[in-house]
């Protein structure tokens, strides 16, 4: 009503994803007698179509899980390590190992998906790639949001010209742009996915389409090799928690980075929000300190394999952090590497896409997955439709960082899918994309959901901020500008913005009322989010 978004709620299943059609896709799912985890799948895939440049089978992520049968939340990881040839010694910088073969590492998103079917789905992987076959083979009209993508990278694919033509012919029929309205149809995608769907992910793992991907690379110059496709296994583990205002906030454990996004909301619980205005100068300057301080931590314990974030969560730890938060004075330092991001390229980290499933049987998933950059590394393998991921350009190649990546060693991933419980039941999923801005923007959401009440699509809906390294914080402009002003008088250094942003996320989230059974969907408006019922 009045220019906002309607709520969608149902009790039969709740799907929120990047896209109209890859929501459908998951909500078809729900309607043929799958349940969460067969929705998940079917919308990864159709993700994999209609947001090329943000996710597909050759990418990677991880999966937090509610599993009503067994009463219990999951992790899934599906973030294959660092392949054992990448030649780390060549590079000084990330930027250089952004595009090409060389920034191609092991997919992981179709082993992933195969997981999740295998261990709790219902039904066949051809019943849940069956709409993302029909969108790759019929073709549909890009939406304002690819017509940016798709337009705002060729410029830069083009300078590759080894990547080009391909990336071309595959997106844009040819022509490097393309128009809102378009008709995307991705014949060789949907021939992949086809027979993945006959023969299963092993023909893409040990069999013949993964031969196909792997001499393409070699012949590009990459590194990765079917030993390293051949060793790929997603992995359950037990989720990494902390609790926030009476929730458990269930995330992956390390490598995954997201514990900076649990550490966050342990400092900002010592705050009592209800005595400062909502997007008000105490507000924002101790939600902004809280992250990055907590980013600082982060990035200072990731040289150990297993950091101790049992004891970085710690009551004792954390009071420490809260009085730097409240001491005043300005907060500077890294966000994201040890290393700076390059500069003018920050922006275009943002390339990941989160989908938020619930069922009518309590089950609920919550998926982060992504190529990395945008269309990943550029690389799309003849005959396949398939491009692949950039996740190299996340390894640390910095010869002097205590962070430096090794051949083989786990690679932290900073995508953080939640979910939140109360007294053992999921009662919050929320995930997003951003880059190392996802476990900046979860907390912001969290506070307007928790701690100001906000409806869920009013608390994705309200103004964020990315914070970058130093002191410069990008805030959506929809902020009171003296509130801003102030803001920069306690020490942030404000960077001129936009009212919306894609920088700070993409959120795709369900809230669950156990009393009425009612599932409430909320798609984050900037990007296509939407939100479908079975």
């Amino acid at each position: 009503m009045h220019g906002k978004r309607p709520t969608i709620s149902s009790v039969h299943g709740v799907v929120a994803a990047a896209h109209p059609l890859a929501a459908q896709a998951g909500a078809r799912m729900l309607a043929n007698g799958g349940n969460a985890f067969d929705a998940a799948v079917a919308t990864s895939a159709a993700l994999n179509v209609v947001e090329p440049f943000m996710s597909g089978l050759a990418g990677l992520g991880l999966a937090t899980c509610y599993v009503a049968s067994e009463n219990r939340v999951r992790a899934l990881d599906f973030t294959p390590p660092v392949p054992s040839r990448f030649p780390v010694e060549r590079f000084k910088r990330r930027e250089d190992v952004q595009r090409g073969a060389l920034a191609v590492g092991t997919p992981g998103n179709i082993g992933g998906w195969a997981e999740l079917l295998r261990t709790y789905g219902k039904l066949k992987l051809a019943d849940v790639f069956a709409p993302a076959i029909a969108l790759a083979r019929d073709g549909f009209p890009i939406l304002e949001f690819g017509e940016f993508e798709i337009n705002g990278t060729a410029a830069e694919i083009k300078a590759h010209s080894a990547l080009y033509d391909e990336w071309a012919k595959t997106y844009t029929g040819g022509t490097g742009s393309v128009k809102q309205g378009f008709l995307l149809k991705q014949p060789d995608l949907a021939k992949t996915l086809g027979a993945i769907a006959a023969e299963g992910v092993e023909h893409f793992y040990r069999g013949a389409l993964g031969r196909t991907v792997i001499a393409h690379i070699e012949k590009l110059g990459g590194c990765l090799t079917m030993d390293d496709l051949g060793a790929m296994k997603p992995v359950w583990k037990e989720p990494l928690t902390a609790s926030y205002r009476g929730l458990t906030v269930n995330i992956p454990p390390p490598p995954c980075e997201g514990f900076q996004f649990l550490l966050t909301l342990r400092i900002l619980e010592g705050f009592d929000f209800s005595k400062m205005e909502r997007n008000g100068i105490e507000h924002l300057d101790t939600v902004w300190r809280a992250i990055r301080i907590a980013a600082g931590v982060r990035i200072a314990n990731n040289a150990a394999a297993n950091p101790n974030v049992a004891e970085l969560l710690s009551d004792a730890h954390v009071e420490t952090l809260r009085r730097r938060v409240k001491d005043g004075k300005p907060v500077e330092g890294p966000t994201e590497q040890w290393m700076a991001p390059p500069a003018g390229g920050a922006a275009a980290e943002s390339h990941t896409t989160s989908l938020s499933v619930a069922d009518r049987d309590g089950n609920a998933i919550c998926v982060t997955q992504s190529l990395g950059s945008p269309f990943g590394s550029a690389v799309v393998v003849p005959g396949t439709g398939l491009c692949l991921n950039n996740f190299l350009y996340w390894a640390d190649v910095n010869p002097k960082s205590p962070n430096l990546t090794k051949p083989g060693a786990n690679l932290p991933m900073c995508v953080t899918p939640s979910i939140s419980t109360r007294n053992g039941k999921p009662e919050l999923v929320l995930g997003t994309p951003g880059s190392y801005g996802i476990v900046q923007t979860q907390p912001q959401a969290f506070v307007q959901y928790v701690d100001y009440g906000l409806p869920l699509q009013e608390a994705i809906e309200a103004p964020r901020a990315r914070l970058w390294d130093g002191r410069q914080v990008e805030p959506e402009t929809r902020i009171a500008a003296a509130t801003l002003d102030a803001l920069r008088k306690r020490g942030h250094e404000i960077m001129p913005g936009e009212g919306w942003t894609m920088r700070v996320g993409g959120m795709q989230a369900i809230a669950i009322d156990h009393g009425t059974g009612a599932l409430t969907g909320a798609a984050d408006p900037r990007r296509d989010g939407y939100v479908a019922t079975p």
